[in-house]
């Protein structure tokens, strides 16, 4: 989604119906808990947080200060300082964990397969080397040849619904 807007109605959307499930699935202890209201919304978070992925940049903090907090101020009022909203973020791991599995579609049944090499020492020294000593072994690559490990990634192909 390239438009701020859309992402926002998309998230939005969810969060209503993801927060009054989740409400219900929470335990509840017997004392009486503080729950401070956020000047930002679950659905306003996590839409800064998509758009700073979609957006292609390397730091958030410089995301933050200088995309955010300059030319969308308008559109999210109530915008906390950068330390502020650091803080918040532990509280949208699993709201946003579960949007990000909603997004994913159903699976194809197509899989695919690669893998990479994880060298454990530089060729010239592989008589020399012992840590891996009876776990490593010497491998080959499209490119060239490694001692250390294979690592291979299983994946399945997915459609959005």
């Amino acid at each position: 989604m390239y438009s701020l807007e859309a992402l926002f109605c998309h998230v939005d959307d969810f969060c209503q119906e993801f927060e009054v499930q989740w409400q219900k699935k929470l335990l509840t202890q017997g004392g009486i808990k503080r729950r401070r209201e956020k000047s930002l919304s679950l659905s306003e978070i996590m839409t800064i947080l998509i758009a700073f992925h979609q957006n292609h940049y390397r730091d958030f903090k410089y995301f933050y200060l200088n995309q955010v907090k300059q030319y969308w101020n308008s559109a999210f009022p109530g915008l906390p300082s950068y330390q502020r909203f650091i803080e918040w973020l532990p509280s949208t791991l699993i709201p946003l964990c579960v949007y990000l599995k909603h997004c994913f579609g159903k699976g194809t049944g197509i899989g695919f397969i690669d893998s990479t090499s994880l060298k454990v020492c530089h060729n010239r020294r592989i008589s020399r080397h012992r840590v891996f000593k009876d776990l490593a072994s010497r491998g080959k690559t499209s490119v060239d040849w490694f001692f250390g490990f294979k690592l291979h990634l299983v994946g399945r192909s997915l459609v959005n619904c």
